[in-house]
């Protein structure tokens, strides 16, 4: 579920905390830069794990603060394709299972990952596994709460960074786009990193059907 990623950036300590350790410094603005944020094709940072080396820090004209290029590790959230985890339905929707780990909750398990047959019930807004026995079919609710065990299958990464108009036509778009909110809700709802899961298989979906 975490792994560890060597990572180089280059970090810039402001005047005001030259009096401290670099390293402590250091390790403080990669914290504030890269903690709870997505990288690109890597994963949820976490935390910083080590520095495994600092090169020459340079202070720049006009610029009072030091730069210090910084090679160091960093405990990242990346689940591998096929792992199994144990998390919290968040909710329900008709494009599938919410589920929240706690640390991360962009994972979704879609209506053909989960235990078939299923139905998706408006009224109470939950999937239902239609269970199948000699005595008949027993309807068993996926509430919101209940913890699920889930397998990994897919994971989806989105470029989220803003980018400017590419063309005139673009720019000139712009100019006549919706009020200031509007453009930045949308793109809010829109996850940068999402796990997709499934549970159609035996052991996996509530930890409840299989107690016992």
């Amino acid at each position: 579920m975490f792994v560890l990623v060597e990572m180089v950036d280059t970090v810039r300590i402001p005047p005001w905390s030259f009096h401290r350790q670099l390293n402590e410094a250091i390790a403080e603005e990669l914290n504030k830069k890269l903690a709870n944020k997505v990288v690109y094709k890597v994963g949820l940072c976490v935390c910083l794990y080590d520095i495994t080396k600092l090169e020459d820090s340079f202070i720049f004209p006009g610029d009072g603060a030091s730069h210090t290029k910084v090679h160091f590790r960093y405990v990242v959230f990346h689940p591998f394709l096929d792992e199994i985890l144990v998390g919290k339905i968040k909710g329900c929707s008709a494009e599938g299972v919410h589920v929240s780990l706690g640390l991360f909750d962009d994972i979704i398990i879609p209506p053909e990952s989960l235990q078939q047959p299923a139905k998706f019930d408006e009224a109470e807004q939950v999937w239902v596994w239609e269970y199948e026995t000699d005595e008949g079919a027993h309807d068993l609710f996926m509430d919101q709460g209940e913890e699920i065990r889930f397998r990994v299958v897919d994971e989806v990464f989105i470029d989220t960074s803003p980018t400017g108009p590419s063309t005139e036509k673009d720019a000139a778009s712009a100019d006549t786009a919706p009020p200031a909110g509007a453009e930045d809700s949308a793109q809010q709802k829109e996850a940068p990193y999402t796990l997709i899961g499934s549970v159609s298989e035996p052991g996996l979906g509530l930890l409840s059907w299989w107690n016992g």
